[in-house]
């Protein structure tokens, strides 16, 4: 299944889906060590994003969530692509800044977890 989105930062990867129906904050959210979900009570919470194409509906929080994005790049920790139904600013600049393929205005629910998921020009395809 093919679903065209709108490019926010350039690249193809693949991956394995890591999905979520809630926003995810990357400062404070996320361990910049570890790539682990540290929100409480978030779906995700416990989980690695390190490698995963994560998908989920938009970002929140602080912008030194795009500096957080950064160190998990830096890091070797980074989620390999992200998809997300709104990019908001703070996770597009550090996609960007990261050069973290990223892309946009994508139904999410038809992505699950577990899924092998490829981003490409704009273009993302689920291998069930």
């Amino acid at each position: 299944m093919e679903l065209k989105g709108r490019i926010i930062s350039k690249g193809i990867a693949e991956g394995e889906a890591l999905t979520t129906t809630q926003p995810i904050s990357f400062y404070g959210g996320v361990d910049p060590e570890t790539s682990e979900i540290l929100e409480k009570g978030h779906e995700l919470q416990g989980k690695r994003i390190k490698g995963k194409i994560l998908v989920f509906p938009t970002g929140k929080g602080s912008t030194v969530g795009s500096y957080t994005l950064y160190r998990l790049k830096k890091g070797g920790v980074a989620p390999a692509g992200i998809i997300n139904r709104e990019c908001e600013t703070v996770v597009a600049v550090g996609a960007i800044i990261s050069e973290i393929p990223c892309v946009d205005e994508v139904d999410i629910s038809q992505i699950k977890t577990g899924d092998t998921v490829r981003i490409e020009n704009g273009v993302v395809t689920i291998k069930k």
